[in-house]
């Protein structure tokens, strides 16, 4: 044994090489094989699970009238940016009906009005 290290210290570091077992690279091709095969297999059974899940998925699609995820947000995203084409501002919002309408306003305070005692009207009008 060397000085303080396990006995095969000098093997991990390079010093001493072991033989090449002549079958290796057989073997590490054979499992490399393996390997893809394996892959190959997985991504099958994915691609399958994944057509199955596709055709349920359009099934209740067609049951209830409803269009796919990408179709539904590429026509969002363009409606979206219809209405903002050659401006450089954000839209402006719609005003709700019955909010902002001055005749409306008008008329709501002739309503406030009516209902006030006399000296508070006065005060109000001036």
């Amino acid at each position: 044994m060397g000085p303080g290290g396990p006995p095969d210290v000098g093997k991990m570091l390079g010093g001493e090489e072991k033989e090449e077992d002549p079958d290796a690279a057989s073997k590490e091709e054979e499992r490399q094989e393996a390997l893809r095969q394996q892959e190959d297999e997985r991504k099958g059974k994915y691609a399958k699970m994944e057509a199955e899940r596709e055709g349920m998925r359009q099934g209740i699609r067609d049951k209830y009238g409803l269009k796919k995820r990408e179709e539904a947000e590429a026509e969002a995203a363009a409606a979206a940016e219809e209405p903002a084409e050659g401006s450089l501002t954000r839209p402006k919002k719609l005003v709700p009906a019955g909010c902002g309408d001055e005749e409306e306003e008008e008329s709501i305070m002739d309503t406030v009005m009516k209902y006030l005692p006399g000296p508070l009207q006065d005060m109000l009008k001036k």
